[in-house]
Formats: structure tokens, C-alpha cells, sequence
């Protein structure tokens, strides 16, 4: 629950509970992660166990451990911890372990991987300092992890506890994100005021910590750059020249690879890898980054940067990420010749190519097309796609869903975010 002046609301986050609920008694340990403050202890403890108590399951075979309060100072021993859980394991029946910021545990793969063995505990972590955030960290126990991932709130999370028109709620959403918290402030000065201190204090300690760097600063200016420029092509080397030029600062193409990994792996940035739709390949040579939270992107570029198409874009991505698609940047290269026969070669760029099993969709973020021009325009990389999956243009106006003559879909994004059976319109 999150309290909202006088009133407490309860957000559903219900495509990570019925991961939680799908994954029970699956003999491995469930793992929660994602973005610091994205909503990983609310899912556990609140909605995770609630739910266990509506299936009947009685308090005190749901064991729940907040190892980051003080008063529990004494379980981050992992033995104590151990002998403190064996204690209430009193019968043969199912016993639910819930662990929260299990970072705080020295050697806690070892007490993790322990209760794998005993067959009525079912166990659920989350954490949250450097040493978790990593996303390897389902490799220390060897394929005896499930990971859950857990974004910021989707805009449909979001508008499921604000009363206004979406449209209106969407400059919010755009400028602020969806960290849960942040919907509980009541001011814009506050809300900017949260996001710069958990960028500057918590999300860039992290990544400085866990990779013992030296060059904070520019570090910062990394993230700066990259957050001025999301959905922009780029790599380490075109990077490594911007600094040249713009900056006076010497980095090289390898600290800037590093420093993206890095980035990544604190979940604070996703790269979009680019795929060549005709010759089935992945090109390494370019790729988009993305914010899993656009108010933290925008608090980096002190709320100066708003540009509301490239914004759009972003949330488009962590939309399709939410609902669980394997999403690529897509690229579809055309042959024609010119007037005088002369071979021609030109690319065309798809916004995302968003796969899930066999179900593939091209997307393009068009954001305005007032003109056919620009319908046009926006059409042209689609047009070249010869397979038959569905191709999409979402636009910025409220329209309803249409198909044209190509069979390109044009929905508006708030049907997009909101009615996401709208996909397979």
C-alpha cells in the first residue's frame, strides 16, 4: 500500500504476482529483481503474501524477513539466519520464505541454495544495492534461479490509481516516470526532487561501488550523454569521439563499453541490439539504449531535455519489455537503381522488432503524422518488410485503430498502452 496525502491505495502489479504465483513449488528460487525503488518489496511482501493468505495459507508458514531493518541486524549472519528459519520449519507442510535486500547476507547464495533441499520451503528474494542489482546474479546458483524482472509501473499501472483523463495524466507520466513512490508526492518540485537524489545518491553509488570506479565524473557525463540521446544509434566508438570533441575529455571506446555494461547491469539502462529483417542477423556495430524509467532519464537532464516523441519512443520500448516481448532494433535494407542504372543500396530503420515465441511484430513510434507525406514517410521501412507478421505505427493522437490498403495498423498510444489486446487488431 502506498499512502497519497490521507489515502492509501493499493496498486496492482498483477503480470509479476501471477509470475510469482505460476512459479510456486517450482524447486528453485525465485529472484526479484530490477531498478532500485521499481517495486520489488511492495510485490512481495504485500501483494505476494496476501495472496498466499487468500489461498488460505496461515501466517506463520509465510516467513518474512526484512534483513534491511535494523532489528533484524543479527540475521545478516548467515548461520544465524539459517537457524533462525529452521526454527519456524515445525511440520511437514509448505513454508513460504521471503527474503528482502538478501544483499545484506554475507555468503547468501550458500543459505539460499540450502532450503533447495528441503522440500516443503519455497523460497523468494529480492535485492537491491550493487551486488544484487547485477543481472548475472541468477548465474550463482547455477541454474537453481528464476528471475522475475520488475519495471517501474507500466502508464496502465499507473492510471490504475489516477482518477484523470489519460491524456492528462500522460504529461506526468512522461515527465516523472513510474516509480511508485513518486505518484505519492504531491508537488513537481517534489517529485524532481526525488529523482535527482536517487539518481545522484543511489543508482550511480551503486554502479561506482560495485566496480570499484575512479572516474565518477565522468561517468556522469556518460549517462548525461546517453540520456540526451536516447533512441539514437550509437556505439563505444562514436561515444568515445564525442568526448573528444564536445567534452575535452579522453575516454577510451573500452571504459565507455565498460561503463555501459555497467549501466545495464544496474538495470538503470537497456541496449537495443540491431537486426537485419531481411538477412536474419544481429548487427553489432550500432545499437539504442534505453531508461528503464523515463522521470530518471529526465531528472539527469534536470527536466530541461522534454522531447516528447523521443520520450514516447522510450516508453513504447519498456511497454513492450513489460509484456514480455524480446525487443531489437530492426533494419531493412532496399536495392533499387537510380536513373542512369547505377546500383542504389539504402536502409531503412524499424523502431522495434518485438518477438515473443512465434509472434513477431514490426513497430514503428511515429509520435505526429498530420500529412500522407508523412504517413508515407513513417511507412516506408514497413513496406519493405516482405514477411507477413504484423506491422504497427502507434501515434501520439488519440485515433482509432485503423488498417490501410498495405495492411499497416494505425492506433493511437494511448489505446497502445491502455488496450493491449490492440496489438493483434
Amino acid at each position: 500500500m502506498l499512502t497519497f496525502g490521507n489515502t492509501t491505495m493499493i496498486i496492482k502489479r498483477d503480470y509479476y504476482l501471477n509470475q510469482l504465483i505460476d512459479s510456486r513449488h517450482n524447486g528453485l528460487i525465485k529472484i526479484i529483481t530490477g531498478l532500485r525503488r521499481s517495486g520489488k518489496s511492495y510485490l512481495l511482501f504485500k501483494l505476494f503474501a496476501s495472496y498466499l493468505k487468500e489461498q488460505g495459507v496461515d501466517d506463520n508458514h509465510i516467513i518474512k524477513i526484512d534483513l534491511e531493518d535494523r532489528r533484524n541486524i543479527s540475521l545478516r549472519n548467515p548461520d544465524a539466519l539459517l537457524a533462525h528459519i529452521d526454527s519456524l520449519l515445525k511440520d511437514s507442510n509448505m513454508y513460504y520464505i521471503l527474503l528482502d535486500e538478501v544483499q545484506h547476507v554475507s555468503e547468501f547464495e550458500d543459505v539460499l541454495n540450502s532450503y533447495l533441499k528441503i522440500d516443503n520451503a519455497d523460497i523468494y528474494v529480492t535485492g537491491s544495492n550493487s551486488r544484487f542489482l547485477s543481472s548475472d546474479i541468477i548465474t550463482e546458483f547455477r541454474g537453481r534461479g528464476d528471475q522475475i524482472h520488475v519495471y517501474p509501473l507500466s502508464f496502465a499501472e499507473f492510471m490504475s490509481v489516477d482518477e484523470r483523463h489519460p491524456l492528462e495524466a500522460w504529461q506526468d507520466y512522461y515527465t516523472y516516470g513510474g516509480l511508485p513512490h513518486v505518484i505519492t508526492l504531491e508537488t513537481p518540485r517534489k517529485k524532481e526532487d526525488y529523482l535527482k537524489r536517487l539518481y545522484s545518491t543511489v543508482y550511480v553509488n551503486d554502479i561506482v561501488e560495485r566496480y570499484n570506479i575512479r572516474g565518477e565524473t565522468e561517468l556522469k557525463e556518460l549517462v548525461q550523454v546517453i540520456a540526451s540521446a536516447i533512441g539514437s544509434p550509437t556505439n563505444p566508438n562514436k561515444l568515445a569521439n564525442t568526448f573528444k570533441s564536445l567534452k575535452n575529455v579522453s575516454l577510451t571506446n573500452k571504459t565507455i563499453d565498460n561503463y555501459l555494461g555497467y549501466m545495464s547491469d544496474s538495470f538503470l539502462i537497456e541496449k537495443a541490439i540491431r537486426y537485419d529483417i531481411k538477412g536474419k542477423k544481429y548487427i553489432n556495430t550500432l545499437a539504442k539504449y534505453y531508461f528503464s524509467d523515463v522521470g530518471v532519464r529526465n531528472s539527469i537532464l534536470g527536466f530541461r531535455q522534454q522531447e516528447e516523441n523521443h520520450i514516447m519512443e522510450n516508453i513504447i520500448y519498456n511497454e513492450l519489455k513489460v509484456r514480455g516481448f524480446q525487443v531489437d532494433v530492426g533494419v531493412v535494407e532496399h536495392r533499387t537503381t537510380d536513373k542512369e542504372g547505377k546500383a542504389i543500396r539504402k536502409q531503412y530503420e524499424v523502431d522495434f522488432v518485438a518477438n515473443q515465441g512465434s509472434q513477431r511484430y514490426y513497430i514503428q513510434s511515429a509520435f505526429l503524422m498530420p500529412t500522407d507525406a508523412k504517413e508515407r514517410q513513417e511507412s516506408a521501412s514497413l513496406l519493405h518488410i516482405a514477411d507477413s507478421f504484423k506491422k504497427i505505427i502507434i501515434v501520439k493522437d488519440h485515433i482509432k485503430p485503423k488498417r490501410n490498403e498495405d495492411g499497416i495498423v494505425t492506433i493511437g498510444l494511448m489505446d497502445f498502452l491502455l488496450k493491449p489486446e490492440l496489438i493483434n487488431w
